[in-house]
């Protein structure tokens, strides 16, 4: 499985479409440990491409502090998970809290119309 967090600075950058780059955590759910990670640099911003381009680049999930609601309905198409409304920490302490079951979704941090 692959999780895919957007990210600045090292840690998770508040809103998805916005960020440096992207750390991708591959992970085996079945033992709970991180296998692979990696950093790419974001693409360009472009209204509706981030979903596709992480859905090519093999992510299952996507963990963010903030998304608006179309790219959240265009990452479900892609076949993409989306957990909204995580804190500003590591990957690496952002994935482990998901894996374990303890990351708490906050509020949508999208500042942005049409975000709800």
């Amino acid at each position: 499985m692959k999780i895919a967090i957007p990210t600045m600075g090292g840690s998770l950058s508040p809103h998805f479409g916005h960020c440096e780059e992207f750390t991708l955590v591959t992970v085996d759910p079945a033992t709970k440990q991180i296998i692979e990670t990696e950093s790419i640099p974001a693409p360009a911003h472009e209204p509706g491409l981030l979903p596709r381009w992480l859905h090519e680049k093999g992510a299952d999930i996507i963990i963010a502090g903030g998304m608006g609601v179309r790219a959240q309905d265009l990452f479900a198409q892609n076949g993409v998970d989306v957990f909204v409304g995580a804190p500003v920490a590591a990957p690496s302490e952002i994935v482990n809290a998901y894996l374990d079951g303890t990351l708490e979704a906050g509020a949508n941090s999208c500042d942005h119309p049409p975000c709800e």
